[in-house]
């Protein structure tokens, strides 16, 4: 891939497609967070990487897989100057005329975390795979259709799951009561956070006290339960500054706020400026 060619920041503008990016190019997408409407499998072909995905924080190394699913946010905070990534991605509407968005987020859901380590032996086969698809991909006329990357999909799918459920840190092993409390807590927080600004809501929907549910998430992340759900309004909302020109008040009200000057004073109170001279900043 050419230095200046970068991989979609949203959306994948055609059905598929399949490349490389080096580490240089990734890191241009640590300058704000950005909301992923397409699915992304990727292979960590060398090199490392630092990223949070939604609110939670990564570390990426050679011979990570990973899955992205649509309505993400990914923010990079770190590529190593020697990363290589290949990457597959599938449009929202790929994903959507082949129903296969329900399918991603179940999957998401039930591995609990979007990246699975695989061998050396299990890396050179997906490497090679991928090199295969990006050359299939790249002849006059492309030897892929949309009718291909329908299996290519399935392929990946099932492998990816195969590959999660044979690592002892996932399902295979029980979850204890507190991770599984702050693993469902933060699904709520994604689901709801700009509805429920409050950590009393998600106690009561969990069914827990609110000092019961605000001590456990601490315990488990060091962070507060208030924090996480800050987190994923503040990163909703650096997204839209950055990438749509709604006005600030139409973001405010996206993300739950009665109004645009309650929504300035909590994204001055955490960001230390307002969300007009953060949408007017080049870089984070």
């Amino acid at each position: 891939m050419e230095e200046d060619q970068k991989i979609p920041l949203l959306d994948c503008p055609v059905d598929f497609l399949i490349g490389d990016a080096s580490g240089k190019i990734m890191n241009e997408y640590g300058r704000f967070p950005c909301k992923i409407k397409c699915g992304v499998y990727a292979f960590m072909v060398k090199g490392s990487a630092k990223a949070t995905i939604n609110i939670t924080k990564y570390d990426f190394r050679q011979n990570d897989v990973l899955l992205l699913e649509p309505g993400s946010f990914l923010l990079i905070h770190e590529f190593s100057e020697d990363a290589l990534v290949y990457y597959i991605l599938f449009s929202s509407s790929f994903l959507s005329k082949h129903t296969f968005g329900s399918s991603m987020s179940l999957d998401a859901m039930q591995l609990r975390n979007p990246i699975v380590h695989i061998s050396d032996e299990q890396g050179k086969v997906i490497q090679s795979m991928t090199e295969v698809l990006m050359q299939a991909s790249n002849t006059q006329p492309s030897m892929l259709n949309s009718e291909n990357m329908v299996h290519i999909f399935n392929l990946l799918q099932s492998s990816y799951s195969r590959f999660a459920k044979r690592q002892d840190n996932y399902l295979i092993r029980p979850l204890d009561r507190k991770t599984a409390i702050y693993q469902e807590y933060t699904r709520l927080v994604l689901n709801h956070y700009t509805e429920w600004h409050q950590v009393s809501q998600y106690a009561e929907e969990m069914r827990l006290t609110l000092p019961h549910l605000c001590s456990t998430i601490k315990q488990v992340c060091n962070k507060t339960a208030g924090d996480l759900i800050n987190e994923a309004i503040l990163t909703d909302a650096k997204a839209q500054l950055k990438l749509t020109s709604l006005q600030v008040k139409e973001i405010a009200m996206s993300l739950g706020f009665e109004n645009v000057a309650f929504f300035n004073r909590f994204f001055k109170m955490h960001t230390k400026m307002t969300p007009k001279a953060y949408r007017a900043m080049r870089c984070m």
